[in-house]
């Protein structure tokens, strides 16, 4: 398993670097379509929608139209501010209030909602890679610090548990550590970016330029709450659906959306602060 997973991780990396850095548009618009065409066959699977290769497909062209096609300027930020008002007033609450049944009217209108959410981060991430691949790279490993930062916390001190009914595994310690690991390891970026001109146009450091350190602080803190609620959203949809991962998509790392859940959230939300600091 273990081999399974460094052998395509390696081959995620080989195809997604040189398709980021070496900006060639055709190129990453099809790795776009591709990895949004697979979230949202998962999701309408995590939903038992029928037809979900349909829903999957009619989505996805409809979003490569408005925002690869499209100067997608006018509407981004409209985008960006319907998944994050998503997240905040349905999706995190679910995490306490439970799911509606899966064959019921609230759970076709709440997959509609997490497709429109998984629309947004893509968008998002459109967004944010026009900004430059740096940056968008920068806020993602946001979110991959956070959940290494978790994993290892909670390994070491884990011992109350975060959501026992979801994900047993994930603990008040993990998550704690996790945005600890984030603090220090933006601060650093943020304090050597002086003299290091690759780390200047990053995230982190160009909200503290921007916002100062108290607000650079509570965002990235909320950053950090964003990403584990959208896991443990996502951990909540497959054990109501009896799946263990989201497909089998990404041998030895289950499905797209198994690697992307806590991206989903986040994404709109950092494209919506560098909006703000712009």
């Amino acid at each position: 398993m273990l081999k399974t997973r460094i052998i395509t991780a390696v081959i995620l990396l080989a195809v997604l670097l040189p398709v980021l850095f070496f900006n060639v548009a055709p190129a990453f618009n099809a790795v776009v379509l591709a990895f949004l065409g697979a979230a949202l066959w998962e999701a309408s699977r995590l939903f038992k929608a029928p037809r979900p290769w349909l829903n999957a497909a009619a989505l996805t062209a409809a979003f490569g139209y408005t925002f690869l096609l499209r100067d997608m300027n006018a509407s981004s930020t409209f985008w960006m501010a319907l998944g994050v008002m998503f997240w905040a007033m349905r999706f995190a609450p679910a995490l306490k209030l439970g799911l509606p049944p899966i064959d019921s009217k609230g759970s076709h209108m709440l997959g509609f909602l997490y497709c429109i959410a998984l629309i947004s981060c893509f968008a998002a991430i459109v967004v944010l890679f026009r900004h430059s691949a740096t940056y968008l790279l920068s806020a993602m490993a946001i979110v991959w610090i956070a959940d290494i930062g978790a994993y290892f916390s909670g390994k070491a001190f884990g011992k109350r548990k975060l959501a026992p009914s979801i994900s047993p595994g994930k603990s008040w310690e993990g998550a704690i550590g996790g945005g600890i690991a984030v603090l220090v390891l933006c601060v650093l970026s943020i304090v050597f970016s002086t003299n290091a001109p690759w780390l200047q146009d990053t995230f982190a450091v160009q909200l503290q330029a921007h916002k100062g350190w108290l607000m650079t602080v509570l965002l990235l803190v909320l950053i950090t709450a964003a990403s584990i609620i959208g896991d443990l959203f996502e951990s909540m949809l497959k054990r109501r659906a009896g799946m263990k991962d989201s497909s089998n998509l990404l041998p030895g790392h289950g499905g797209v959306l198994d690697r992307i859940d806590a991206l989903v959230p986040v994404l709109p939300m950092a494209a919506l602060i560098t909006a703000w600091i712009s």
